[in-house]
């Protein structure tokens, strides 16, 4: 997998150590090169200097694309220890080190305990799990959104989250064959 813009543009990001391991959270379904550069086209250059949020982190390809095309600084959060170790040494070897914090914990509680508002975040959750029915309710009750912060959610086209969740609104979703991106801005 290769980033696709930005200074680390074509600069290889290995998978072979995020699949190595079966540890906790070894579902690993990363998002695909299509789809990545579809987020980065919708966002523009809204990305620079942004903060930006990668939850359910995986490879890490989101973050560290976001990190490639401007974004400010970017925090990851998994919960495997193998994908958190692999995420880390990726930073430093693109020279994205002091841009970046990586995270060992669950989404839900790196929601419930931060303080710092984001004005991207890309959540990317299980597919066969329901956490993104959980995790988005619990980001727009937290102080975790900037004003006019962006929320964007891939899922499986087949099942769409709702359009309002609180104070965030569905913009516009994307659909690229059995995987979807919806974009939520957050209503002010």
């Amino acid at each position: 997998m290769r980033i696709s813009g930005g200074s680390a543009k074509g600069r290889k990001v290995g998978l072979k150590k995020a699949f190595s391991k079966k540890t906790e959270g070894s579902d690993l379904r990363p998002t695909s090169a299509k789809v990545r550069k579809a987020i980065f086209d919708i966002l523009g250059p809204r990305i620079i200097d942004a903060g930006f949020l990668d939850l359910y982190a995986g490879t890490g390809a989101v973050g560290i694309e976001a990190l490639s095309r401007g974004a400010g600084m970017a925090v990851f959060v998994d919960e495997n220890s193998v994908r958190v170790k692999m995420i880390r040494e990726l930073a430093e070897k693109f020279g994205f080190k002091k841009r970046a914090e990586v995270v060992r914990e669950s989404a839900a509680l790196f929601v419930k305990r931060r303080e710092t508002a984001f004005d991207i975040v890309f959540v990317d959750p299980p597919y066969a799990s329901d956490e993104l029915q959980t995790i988005l309710p619990l980001m727009e009750s937290r102080d975790i959104l900037a004003e006019n912060a962006i929320v964007i959610a891939e899922h499986p086209s087949k099942q769409p989250p709702p359009d309002v969740i609180g104070s965030l609104e569905l913009a516009k979703r994307y659909k690229y064959g059995d995987t979807s991106l919806s974009l939520y801005k957050k209503l002010t």
